[in-house]
């Protein structure tokens, strides 16, 4: 990001994607060992958990009460697994974003960048991210718990043969679903940059990530929904050539074809962790923000245990506070 910080507030979304497919060019060793320490073993677990998954399934399925002890292990094994699933899943995320956006932010403020001092600020950055993604799953329960309501009235209202009743709850779900479910996501990958490169993190964090996303909401969710289309096409080609293509492809083709998907989505992984810590400085630039490179080269120092100055700030509408 050679641009000035005034000049960040008029990137298209074009320009925000080269922006961010050329950063990994200023420190190519450091995000090739961020991409296979991190991001690779994330994108290998969001496609091969259904490799594992789908035999399971498939036994529950076909003998569902054959034999009640061995469907209540099957069952003991297929939640465990989730379990575990979920777990890796949280904990690469955020690592991965940890990694991804203090890197970013240390060549902004021409800080030295190594994969080992990356690595090393890890810890207390990820204890604000967890803080932060806290608060949004209160926020997905609440989404989530509203969705089902309307979802139960909608089968309710069908079952009635209710036209009015079922359509507004149709239309509700598809807001809930479409709209709020975007945002959302998009007010979390803002908020965890937010945790990371400014002094706020947890629900001061989704505030001001609220405050950024005001005007640039449109910008927002074109990337969120392009993001997600791409992981789904993905998912969507490894589900039906690899998972369930046992009968129509090879061994080897298939491994190809997962060798290759797995690869495509760790890029997709990078680049969409690259856009979001670069659409942050967009966000801060079209608000008129400025950002001290001065006071956030110390923020970041005090994740490496750097001396940090008492009056250091990142926002300069916090030294003017």
């Amino acid at each position: 990001m050679d641009l000035a910080p005034e000049e960040l507030q008029f990137l298209s979304l074009t320009d925000i994607l080269r922006e961010s497919i050329s950063v990994p060019k200023r420190s190519p060793k450091t995000f090739y060992l961020i991409t296979l320490a991190l991001i690779f073993p994330l994108s290998f677990a969001i496609l091969a958990h259904s490799l594992f998954t789908h035999p399971i399934l498939a036994q529950l399925e076909s003998h569902p009460l054959a034999d009640p002890a061995q469907t209540r292990h099957e069952w003991a094994l297929l939640l465990t697994f989730q379990f575990c699933y979920l777990i890796f899943l949280l904990a690469f995320s955020l690592l991965s974003t940890a990694a991804v956006v203090f890197t970013v932010a240390s060549l902004y403020t021409s800080k030295p960048v190594s994969f080992s001092s990356t690595i090393s600020a890890i810890p207390k950055v990820f204890k604000r991210l967890f803080i932060t993604f806290s608060w949004v799953s209160v926020l997905m329960f609440v989404y989530n718990a509203l969705l089902i309501i309307f979802f139960v009235l909608f089968v309710i209202a069908v079952d009635n043969q209710n036209a009015f009743l079922s359509f507004l709850a149709f239309v509700v779900i598809l807001v809930l679903f479409l709209g709020v479910h975007v945002y959302i996501t998009a007010l979390w990958h803002l908020a965890s940059v937010v945790s990371v490169l400014e002094p706020i993190y947890g629900l001061a964090a989704m505030k001001k990530s609220y405050e950024l996303l005001k005007g640039r909401v449109k910008m927002a969710v074109i990337l969120v929904v392009g993001y997600l289309a791409i992981c789904a096409v993905i998912g969507g080609i490894f589900g039906s050539v690899v998972v369930h293509g046992g009968e129509k492809y090879g061994v080897f083709a298939r491994i190809v074809v997962g060798g290759f998907l797995v690869g495509v989505l760790v890029i997709v992984n990078l680049v969409g962790l690259l856009v979001q810590s670069v659409f942050y400085y967009v966000c801060k630039s079209y608000h008129h923000q400025g950002i001290d490179k001065i006071a956030l080269h110390d923020h970041l120092g005090g994740y490496l245990g750097e001396y940090v100055p008492l009056k250091s700030s990142i926002q300069l509408e916090n030294l003017e506070a």
